[in-house]
């Protein structure tokens, strides 16, 4: 690896929010909790990087257009100026100007505005597009529209599950951290002022760091308590923060949607 660079800045965009059951997200958790469901936008002198990119738009304008007559679309809470698109114009910047998508997983509220970066070059975590075509009992965590013919036509390219240097330059290394799912995956973003860690879904709640805990919902029990782990490890190695992606309390301590982290 060449001499470790930075990346130039990052934003948490806005996005649509769930209520939920915080039990269904960290085993022994208790209440009721509105979740972000977000992307992040990544500027490297190289490129410009998504980290997810949340739901479907259509759920912006009215989550009944994706889910129906099912619960999600009584437990989002959204608006128009939430679609990734939108959220990406309020910086100046257009669908087409992203270089690069990394998913952390292929569940709805990470892949469902995949399709609208054609250009780009994407990557995924090991076996997690197999693990998407037959996800069992947790099937209704996706859409298969989300991964149609079109999107995996796209330029793919598998994370090395020992993590892949975006551009190798150590500004961006994508991790794989699987136990949500097999190609789980998490992002050490390193900025002239901080080094942060995006999480995914690796965890869902601080509590999951705090009680070595899982997701009910995850994949392996197990390889996802020593993800956690790896978690702290880089919290401690690299004295990065963890911005975990769905805990309303790190937005805050961030500084919440479009705010530049440089």
């Amino acid at each position: 690896m060449s001499q470790t660079t930075t990346a130039a800045r990052l934003w948490a965009l806005d996005a649509p929010r769930m209520n939920i059951d915080a039990a269904h997200l960290v085993v022994g958790a208790e209440g009721t909790v509105s979740i972000p469901l977000p992307a992040f936008l990544i500027e490297h002198e190289q490129g410009l990087v998504l980290f997810d990119t949340s739901m479907n738009p259509l759920v912006c304008d009215d989550p009944a257009l994706v889910f129906g007559d099912r619960p999600e679309t009584a437990m989002i809470e959204s608006n128009p100026e939430q679609r990734i698109d939108r959220q990406l114009a309020k910086l100046g910047f257009r669908p087409e100007d992203i270089t690069h998508v990394v998913l952390s997983h292929t569940h709805s509220d990470h892949a469902g505005g995949l399709y609208l970066f054609p250009r780009a070059e994407f990557y995924i975590g090991p076996e997690e597009f197999r693990w998407a075509a037959d996800p069992g009992e947790t099937a209704y965590l996706f859409q298969p529209s989300d991964l149609s013919d079109e999107v995996k036509e796209f330029d793919w390219h598998d994370v090395d599950p020992l993590g892949t240097d975006l551009f190798g330059d150590g500004a961006i290394n994508i991790l794989h951290t699987p136990g949500h799912t097999p190609g789980e995956l998490s992002a050490l973003v390193r900025l002239p002022s901080q080094n942060i860690v995006l999480t995914g879904d690796t965890v869902h709640l601080r509590e999951a760091m705090e009680w070595d805990e899982v997701d009910p919902n995850d994949w392996d029990y197990e390889v996802a308590r020593k993800s956690i782990t790896t978690l702290k490890n880089l919290q401690e190695d690299e004295q990065a923060k963890v911005w975990i992606a769905h805990d309303p309390r790190d937005w805050a301590d961030f500084g919440g949607p479009l705010s530049a982290i440089e």
